[in-house]
C-alpha cells in the first residue's frame, strides 16, 4: 500500500488554512467533475480529490494524518501504519462519509475505525420547558497499555490530544489528562467508558461519554491474542533432549514452573491452561520452545561439541 499525499492532491501547503483547503477543493471539483470534464482520468481524479478533502477538511483526521507526515511518511512510498500510530487522539463519535466506500484502501486503513466506534452520536434531542436540549456527543480514543496492566489492574494517567481550529482555520492539538482506572483482566479492543467526558450537552442536557479502546504496547517477550498470552521458551539442548522443569517469568512478576517433556523439538508449543490474562474463563499461556545452543568459544566447550559429533549418531538433515 502506498502513502497518499493529500496536500499534494489538492495543491495546498501543509500549513494551509481551512478556507484555503475549501477553496482548492472547489476549484479542482469544478475542473474534474465527470459531468463537465473532458479529461480521460476525470472520474479517478475526482475520487482522489474527494478523498483528500474528506481528510484535510476534517480537523480530527487532518491532525492524525499530520502526525504520520511528522514521522517521515511521504507520498508514493510503500507504507504500513506504525503500531499504535493513532493512540492518544480523541475523536468525536460521528460516522464515516457517505461516499467513503469509494475511497482508497489507504483511507480505510487509517480512518475506517475513527469515530463511531464508541457508539452513536449524541442523543436525546427534544424540548423541555420550551428550550432545546441535546445530549453531548460521545468521544472515542485509542490508548496503549502495558500487558502487565491486564494482569494486575492499574490506575493510569492518560493524555489525549483533541484537534481544534485556531482563528486562522489551522489545526491545533489541545491536550487533556485523565485519571483512568484500568480493570484487571482488560482485553485487547475492550472499551472503557468514562461517563460525562465527551462533548458538553445543550440546554442542560447531559454531556456525552468518552470511550477508551484498549490496545497493548509491543512487548519484547509477550504477545496477546484474545486472553491467551504467547511467548518463547528458551531452553538448553540438554533440557530439550532429557526433559526438565523450566521456570517461566510471568508479566505480573510471578514465576511458573513448566515441565518440558524429553525430546522436545524447537517450535513445539506447550499450553498451560488458565495462566493467560485473567477473566471468566482466564486465557491460556502458550509457550513456543526455542532451543538455544551454547557457544563453542572455549577449549572445553569445543571439546564437548567434538565429543558429541564423534559419538552421537545424529544427522539433522536425515
Amino acid at each position: 500500500m502506498q502513502f497518499k499525499d493529500y496536500y499534494e492532491m489538492l495543491g495546498v501547503p501543509r500549513d494551509a488554512s481551512a478556507d484555503a483547503i475549501k477553496k482548492a477543493f472547489r476549484q479542482l471539483a469544478r475542473k474534474y467533475h465527470p459531468d463537465v470534464s473532458k479529461a480521460p482520468d476525470a472520474e479517478a481524479r475526482m475520487k482522489e480529490i474527494n478523498e483528500a478533502n474528506a481528510v484535510l477538511s476534517d480537523p480530527e483526521r487532518r491532525a492524525a494524518y499530520d502526525q504520520l507526515l511528522a514521522r517521515g511518511a511521504r507520498g508514493g512510498q510503500e507504507f504500513e501504519p506504525p503500531p499504535g500510530w493513532d493512540a492518544g487522539f480523541e475523536f468525536s463519535g460521528r460516522g464515516s462519509d457517505a461516499d467513503a466506500a469509494d475511497f482508497s484502501d489507504f483511507f480505510a486503513e487509517l480512518f475506517g475505525r475513527m469515530g463511531g466506534a464508541a457508539g452513536a452520536r449524541g442523543a436525546g434531542f427534544g424540548a423541555q420547558s420550551g428550550g432545546f436540549r441535546a445530549r453531548g456527543e460521545d468521544h472515542h480514543a485509542k490508548i496503549l497499555l502495558a500487558i502487565e496492566d491486564a494482569f494486575l489492574g492499574a490506575r493510569r494517567q492518560v493524555s489525549l490530544r483533541a484537534p481544534e481550529l485556531d482563528p486562522q482555520g489551522r489545526v491545533l492539538l489541545k491536550t487533556r489528562t485523565l485519571d483512568v482506572q484500568i480493570p484487571k483482566g482488560v482485553r485487547e479492543g475492550q472499551l472503557i467508558r468514562l461517563a460525562g467526558q465527551g462533548s458538553p450537552g445543550m440546554g442542560n442536557a447531559p454531556a456525552g461519554d468518552l470511550f477508551l479502546e484498549v490496545h497493548f504496547e509491543p512487548h519484547p517477550r509477550y504477545a496477546v491474542h484474545g486472553r491467551d498470552l504467547r511467548m518463547e521458551l528458551p531452553v538448553a539442548p540438554w533440557e530439550a533432549a532429557l526433559g526438565a522443569v523450566v521456570p517461566v517469568q510471568l508479566p505480573h512478576g510471578g514465576t511458573l514452573k513448566v515441565r518440558l517433556p524429553a525430546g522436545a523439538q524447537g517450535g513445539r508449543t506447550l499450553r498451560v491452561r488458565g495462566e493467560g490474562i485473567p477473566g471468566d474463563p482466564p486465557g491460556d499461556l502458550e509457550l513456543t520452545v526455542r532451543v538455544v545452543l551454547p557457544k563453542a568459544d572455549t577449549p572445553r566447550a569445543k571439546e564437548l561439541y567434538e565429543t558429541m559429533a564423534r559419538e552421537l549418531p545424529f544427522d539433522p538433515r536425515a
